[in-house]
């Protein structure tokens, strides 16, 4: 079932996602076949869960959104452990919002950062 929080995609990836706040938060345990060919987690991975961890705020305080663009920044290479992905508002609009996403090691260092720009899908 394709739903908020839980769609395949990220019951595939063993994404759990929690909310704290104005902040969506989404982890997951790093495991082979998610790496890219040089053994370290893969950037299209890295920006699925900033993405998510953006839209499923925007859709859990203002509604459903669609992704306009989204900048990502890769820092660290992530091995193994878990990730920490945290999504939070730069600016709320009525048409158009900002956001930002930092993702994590276990080791608690910033390995990404992403900002993007959402539309409001409000009916």
């Amino acid at each position: 079932k394709q739903e908020f929080g839980s769609f395949y995609l990220s019951r595939f990836l063993g994404f759990d996602i929690s909310y704290k706040n104005e902040v969506c938060i989404v982890k997951f345990i790093v495991k082979p076949p998610m790496y890219n060919p040089q053994g370290t987690l893969h950037g299209g991975i890295i920006a699925t869960a900033m993405d998510v961890s953006m839209g499923h705020l925007l859709h859990h305080t203002t509604g459903t959104g669609a992704t306009l663009e989204m900048n990502i920044k890769y820092l660290l290479p992530i091995k193994e452990g878990t990730v920490n992905c945290e999504g939070s508002f730069l600016k709320k609009g009525k048409t158009i919002s900002f956001l930002q996403s930092n993702l994590y090691r276990d080791d608690g260092k910033l390995a990404a950062y992403a900002s993007a720009t959402w539309i409001p899908l409000n009916k």
